[in-house]
């Protein structure tokens, strides 16, 4: 096996070009997740987590994509690898942040969608990838509670779709949602400022 820094050489194609790829492969994990879930891997303390089984997390298990050729294989990773790297100089920068509300808010459907939406990136999405596949890693007590404390907010955006039903004015509750959405991202920003800057220069994934 051969490790390399978590950074690689590979170019992103773009959100366009990627949803294209993604669909080719029939890939039911949306792109907005999976952005989401390679930033958790990258902040994760699992240090055996590997980016190829991130990626083949993003399908049912079993169903992952059968590649024909080892050009093939070397070019799904490489398009992969585009996007873990984006999403590394994020980390870097510590600027992850949720995916964009457009015109969202300013419907019950859309609001519905976008706590979907919202609800996915944060635990399917970040905090997923955070633990890496592990149940029992040993944290930080600080650290556990704000990942506990994202998993808490998620919930938040369900309990938010739920009261859509019976408003009668969505302004309350478009304002809930971006509030969360801002605590969302300032809790991430901590982590990442707290516990991945210090070491991120050090870090390590085995790809294959």
């Amino acid at each position: 096996m051969k490790k390399i820094k978590m950074e690689s050489q590979n170019k992103y194609l773009g959100d366009d070009k990627f949803k294209k790829f993604l669909e080719h492969y029939s890939c039911p994990t949306p792109l907005e997740i999976i952005k989401l879930r390679f930033a958790g891997s990258i902040c994760s303390p699992n240090l055996e987590l590997r980016p190829t089984d991130v990626i083949s997390s993003f399908w049912e298990p079993g169903k992952s994509p059968r590649l024909e050729t080892k050009d093939e294989a070397d070019l799904f990773f490489k398009f992969f690898m585009g996007l873990w790297d984006e999403m590394f100089q994020q980390v870097k920068a510590n600027k992850v942040h949720l995916s964009p509300a457009g015109n969202l808010l300013s419907s019950k459907e859309g609001i519905a969608k976008l706590c979907a939406v919202r609800f996915a990136e944060v635990e399917p999405g970040f905090v997923e990838g955070f633990w890496g596949g592990k149940e029992d890693l040993k944290l930080p007590s600080y650290l556990a509670q704000l990942i506990d404390s994202l998993t808490e907010m998620s919930g938040v955006y369900n309990t938010l779709a739920k009261k859509l039903d019976k408003a009668e004015n969505i302004t309350e509750i478009s304002k809930h949602l971006a509030y969360t959405d801002t605590m969302v991202e300032k809790t991430i920003a901590f982590i990442i400022e707290n516990s991945v800057l210090p070491r991120i220069e050090s870090l390590q994934r085995v790809v294959h």
